[in-house]
């Protein structure tokens, strides 16, 4: 009787025992698994802010030439100097060429940032994350959406660089196409730029101001 109650909890020993290592392989992969998350979690969340931050860049650099692009194109257009009004034609349109690379660039940096971003949000589970991560993905699509729109303000201004001429018989400078169309056009990407900018800086100030950084994920 005695060996008997010895061998049965002998094998419930060994039992326990199983028991007690395939929860310590289980805890131990679920450890893994929770550490390779977190890894790709922060990495894929760093490589997201690298892209944003050049995205940025390019974005603040396209802005420079664009101002200096707008700015020459209206000096010109008030010249009553033919040799100045080409002068200031000629620099319009080259800051013009250079706002068009960087807003090209700002916007496939910006339009790989939200993808990056996308990507991240794979990588956990926690709603708070999730929430920043979303706000992220709109201040990036805000950025691509804005690029484009400078893109497409900066070409209408070259259009009316392009075009001015020197009337000499009346000392002024005029357009030597019917630009009217370009023009309300020039207006409404304007104002939609505004807009576009409102929604971006009221994006990144909810970013700027959420608390966002945790230990839990």
């Amino acid at each position: 009787m005695i060996g008997v109650v010895v061998i049965t909890f002998f094998i419930a020993d060994i039992v326990n025992q199983s028991t007690i290592q395939n929860i310590n392989t289980e805890h131990a992969q679920e450890i893994s698994s929770i550490n390779k998350k977190n890894v790709n979690f922060t990495s894929h969340f760093l490589k997201s802010s690298v892209v944003l931050d050049q995205a940025r860049e390019y974005r603040a650099f396209g802005n420079y030439h664009f101002d200096l692009a707008n700015l020459w194109y209206e000096s010109a257009l008030s010249e009553n100097n033919a040799t100045r009004m080409q002068l200031y034609k000629s620099r319009s349109l080259n800051n013009c060429t250079l706002a068009l690379d960087k807003y090209n660039d700002a916007y496939d940096s910006f339009d790989a940032a939200m993808g990056y971003f996308s990507d991240t949000k794979s990588y956990t589970d926690y709603d708070k994350y999730l929430y920043i991560l979303d706000l992220y993905i709109n201040l990036t699509n805000t950025g691509a959406k804005l690029s484009k729109l400078r893109t497409e303000a900066v070409m209408y201004i070259s259009f009316l660089s392009e075009n001015l001429t020197y009337d000499a018989e009346n000392n002024i400078v005029v357009y030597e196409q019917n630009v009217t169309e370009i023009l309300s056009n020039l207006t409404i990407t304007m104002g939609a730029i505004g807009a576009a900018e409102k929604e971006y800086d009221d994006n990144q100030e909810i970013i700027d101001e959420y608390p966002f950084f945790d230990e839990i994920r």
